[in-house]
């Protein structure tokens, strides 16, 4: 966890935290492999191993991959910690910040409820719950704010390009969340529009559904040296 200087130009005087997560796919048996947030100067991230392996779509987007037990970022390995662990120091990176508002960019069809789903299940749940005071999907918000200008696509990373004109390593969660604050910033939202937008994780639904001909069983990988 890194502390500098918090970041006092937000439009919302609620403390916000921008927040991500890497997967070992889209469906419902996916496994976090990554989990990030940022609020102003600090930031967090870390890295779990999963218990299945890596589906090669998201292999090839992400770059992480699973063999001998070892999570591997660009075929490196990287230092990991039990999801547990992850999610208890997600936990007090929230609490240390005053219950804050937790940012993401389509994460309430997806981030929150693989999120809810985890707390739910390692008994967590109200911990989170008690540490924020709700959650904002940048995704339908960038939409009501920029509906007069029809951007070709809400992805987050065309929107980066679009309206900061740079592009940025998408789909590295770290990478992801620094661009996500950046944006919002840009955006600058009304605390009614933020209010709008807001949700609860009681509120959605957690099951995730399967793509199509996608399951559970991931295809066997190949070791990293034949990659």
């Amino acid at each position: 966890m890194q502390k500098s200087e918090p970041d006092r130009s937000e439009s919302s005087q609620e403390p916000l935290v921008f927040f991500d997560l890497e997967t070992t796919g889209l469906g419902r048996c996916c496994e976090i492999v990554q989990l990030a947030a940022v609020s102003g100067g600090h930031s967090l991230n870390l890295y779990v191993v999963p218990q299945s392996q890596v589906q090669r779509g998201a292999s090839k987007v992400t770059g992480f991959s699973v063999f001998k037990r070892r999570l591997y970022l660009h075929r490196q390995p990287v230092r990991t910690n039990s999801l547990r662990e992850v999610l208890v120091s997600f936990i007090a990176f929230l609490r240390m910040l005053g219950r804050p508002l937790v940012v993401g960019h389509n994460i309430r069809r997806f981030d929150c409820r693989l999120l809810a789903r985890d707390l739910d299940r390692l008994g967590l749940r109200a911990d989170f719950d008690s540490s924020v005071s709700g959650c904002v999907d940048t995704l339908p918000l960038a939409g009501e704010m920029l509906k007069d200008r029809r951007p070709p696509s809400l992805r987050q990373v065309n929107l980066v390009r679009e309206l900061l004109g740079v592009d940025y390593k998408a789909h590295d969660a770290l990478e992801d969340v620094r661009a996500l604050q950046t944006l919002f910033s840009v955006l600058q939202p009304t605390p009614e529009l933020i209010l709008k937008h807001r949700f609860s994780l009681d509120s959605i639904n957690t099951h995730l559904d399967d793509p199509p001909q996608e399951s559970c069983r991931a295809a066997p990988q190949r070791p990293l040296s034949d990659r």
